[in-house]
């Protein structure tokens, strides 16, 4: 059991994927009882066990679906004495087993520190993001108008993406003041297996930095993962609102939700009331 806790504790800190299986309950004979856990890792490796054969095949599979699309889901087992005598196991039961992807503690890497980056630093921070912020004047990339963030570098955006924290846990959101800062930014932390590439700009900006850039010989495949024009349409007009929308974009993506489906939740009332369309 500590190896698999510590293999799960590893993930979470470092960002790797992973997923966390437990069997949650058991009917009948079956190899395993509740609380039996494995952690799961993309190329099918595990740390641990839930009994092996079929039902740890099956539950592996899962798992790593479970990674892929960054969202949990509960699975039953039905194991047969006839699959438990392949297996060669003497049980026949049914297990029902939780699949949770281990998401780690993502990181908001800032590029750019005017006016929307402060909010959104804010509200990353409260969300559960480690925050980054990265400009080339210092009176705007300081403590005090950024308190909480765990690191603030005074650079070039080239310079600063080489100190900062980028990885497969990484969200970076470009904002800075002008279309050469954007495009450096840009062509800094694409093709970095980046979790999430934002740059916050208008169409007509977003096609003349697309075209910068493809000058510059980045790959066309890079530009498509590209967010922008970022943030969920919510009428944003001040720089708090427009941070909310693209805090809610990346939560989105972290929760392995299609920005592009979200609706408005609804919420049952009694009688014919209802909030939400």
């Amino acid at each position: 059991m500590r190896e698999v806790l510590e293999a799960a504790l590893r993930a979470e800190e470092s960002g790797e994927p992973a997923a966390l299986v437990t069997v949650v309950s058991t009917e009948g004979s079956t190899p395993q009882k509740a609380g039996a856990k494995m952690v799961v890792y993309p190329d099918g490796r595990i740390v641990g066990t839930i009994g092996g054969g079929c039902v740890e095949a099956e539950m592996t599979w899962r798992a790593r679906a479970v990674i892929e699309t960054r969202r949990a889901q509960v699975a039953s087992y039905e194991l047969t004495p006839e699959q438990a005598g392949e297996d060669g196991l003497i049980c026949g039961g049914r297990m029902e087993v939780f699949l949770e992807p281990l998401l780690g503690t993502p990181t908001l890497c800032l590029f750019g520190a005017g006016h929307v980056a402060q909010p959104l630093a804010r509200m990353a921070r409260a969300a559960g993001f480690r925050v980054e912020v990265a400009d080339d004047r210092v009176k705007f990339a300081n403590a005090e108008r950024f308190p909480d963030a765990d690191r603030i570098l005074v650079a070039d955006y080239p310079e600063a993406a080489r100190q900062m924290t980028l990885g497969p846990n990484t969200y970076a959101v470009v904002v800075t003041r002008g279309h050469r800062g954007d495009a450096d930014a840009l062509q800094a932390v694409l093709g970095r297996g980046l979790r999430f590439v934002g740059l916050l700009a208008s169409r007509p900006k977003l096609v003349h930095i697309v075209a910068e850039l493809e000058e510059r010989g980045v790959p066309g495949e890079e530009l498509a993962t590209i967010h922008s024009p970022l943030g969920l349409e919510i009428g944003a007009t001040t720089p708090e609102e427009i941070a909310v929308s693209v805090l809610a974009e990346m939560i989105a993506v972290r929760r392995g939700v299609d920005p592009g489906a979200i609706r408005p939740m609804k919420m049952e009332l009694p009688g014919r009331l209802r909030v939400g369309r």
